[in-house]
């Protein structure tokens, strides 16, 4: 994953640039709802034993270039690393989407929406054992300019569908689970490079 990110990040860098393109990086603190519609039971139930949800709260690490740029709106693409914790499960989730920012709403204010997929890794509660698995998450959010290169996240809210590890993805009798949906809600600091 750290290689593909790499990776990611060089080509974005490589592509020529315009006077106009804009780069924003930001660590921002996250809490999700993770739900799912059947209980898991034993030692890999994500949730913990016998639960449907739970609380997750951790941190979005990354950034976006706007590339391309029109009369109302921007486009460009968006990274990001969610790192998040509950009861003593992990959740990561990487993503790579693309975006697209109204740019005539409003001077100071900057809202945008993305859809993402990528690589989202589980842990459960009592287990090392991890699993990797697609993922796909839509986010919404407003961006409002502080200064030349700092902007205030005021919301972005997510919502995407990820299958975790479960008892039956390791090595169980059961054959199906469901895959979790994540509901979540970021705010925080975005720093603008150009």
């Amino acid at each position: 994953m750290k290689l593909l990110f790499s990776l990611v990040l060089s080509a974005l860098f490589m592509v020529p640039t315009v006077s106009r393109a804009q780069i924003g990086l930001y660590v921002n603190p996250v809490a999700a709802r993770v739900s799912n519609s059947q209980a898991d039971h034993g030692v890999f139930a994500f949730l913990g034993d016998g639960s449907t949800s739970r609380m997750f709260w951790g941190a979005n690490l990354g950034g976006y270039y706007d590339r391309w740029h029109g009369e109302k709106y921007d486009a460009g693409i968006d990274i990001r690393d969610t790192i998040m914790g509950a009861n003593n499960a992990r959740l990561n989730n990487f993503l790579i989407g693309a975006r697209v920012v109204a740019t005539s709403w409003s001077p100071k204010w900057r809202p945008y929406a993305q859809l993402s997929g990528g690589v989202g890794t589980t842990r459960a509660p009592h287990s090392t054992v991890k699993t990797s698995r697609a993922t796909f998450g839509a986010f919404v959010g407003a961006d409002y300019k502080l200064s030349r290169v700092i902007d205030v996240r005021a919301f972005e809210i997510g919502y995407g569908s990820l299958t975790t590890i479960s008892s039956a993805t390791v090595g169980s009798a059961v054959t199906s689970f469901p895959s979790s949906n994540v509901l979540q809600v970021s705010a925080g600091l975005v720093f603008r490079i150009r």
